[in-house]
């Protein structure tokens, strides 16, 4: 089985399951570390003629993460695509299976049963929080509706201030998100890189979280220990 992928947590998801299928990957799948296949560019500017070029006989994608337009050159030059569509975590487990199964996976890999009991068994969170969760800025966007990350915070006791918004990334003036007032604003390291220096600033007086991007927004192995790393990061803000 040759298989491309075209989304960061699904290329840890089956470099971890199925050894040695992978053959090409974009140039952000940075997990696990030292992959060795052909870099295949962006999830939003990919290389269709080198990913056609590695014969595969499976291309693995995202409806969210890679364009449509993408896709479609690659099925018609002949490749088969699979496109997930993950908005929560239920759903993420049952695409990764599905993946998985695709890419010839015989028996269910250890590192899945893990990642459902862990979420499945986890206490119920203290007193709910709410916050706002910017993932870009210049211009600032947040978490919108129906979100991946959005439903890992809320499983957490964590409720981002715009999770009914009509758009699932809307951009927001700054001033509007300090009007929010949340509990917390939650700062994760991916698609924008927060750090303590970039990002804090811009809310002073309130209580921010820096977040590995990777905990909250990977559907992969990543999610057995994403509520300890999340839960730690939550706790852990300061103003």
């Amino acid at each position: 089985m040759r298989v491309v992928s075209l989304v960061p947590s699904l290329t840890e998801a089956v470099a971890r399951s199925a050894p040695g299928s992978l053959v090409g990957a974009t140039d952000w799948c940075t997990h696990p570390p030292g992959l060795d296949v052909v870099r295949v560019g962006g999830t939003k500017n990919p290389a269709t003629d080198r990913i056609l070029s590695l014969a595969p006989d499976l291309v693995i994608a995202n409806e969210e993460e890679n364009r449509a337009p993408d896709l479609a050159a690659l099925r018609a030059a002949g490749a088969e695509v699979l496109v997930t569509e993950i908005r929560d975590l239920p759903q993420a487990f049952r695409e990764l299976a599905r993946v998985l199964d695709a890419c010839g996976v015989a028996s269910r890999p250890r590192w899945l049963d893990e990642a459902e009991q862990t979420w499945s068994s986890l206490p119920e969170p203290g007193p709910r929080r709410t916050a706002v969760v910017p993932v870009w800025r210049r211009p600032w966007m947040v978490l919108g509706r129906d979100t991946f990350a959005g439903d890992v915070l809320a499983r957490l006791g964590v409720d981002h201030v715009h999770a009914k918004h009509p758009d699932r990334y809307p951009r927001v003036p700054l001033e509007d998100l300090r009007a929010c007032a949340p509990d917390v604003v939650v700062l994760p390291d991916e698609p924008y890189r927060f750090t303590a220096d970039d990002g804090p600033e811009a809310f002073p007086g309130l209580p921010c979280a820096l977040v590995s991007g990777r905990h909250l927004t990977w559907y992969g192995p990543s999610l057995a220990e994403a509520p300890r790393v999340l839960g730690g990061a939550l706790r852990a803000a300061r103003p």
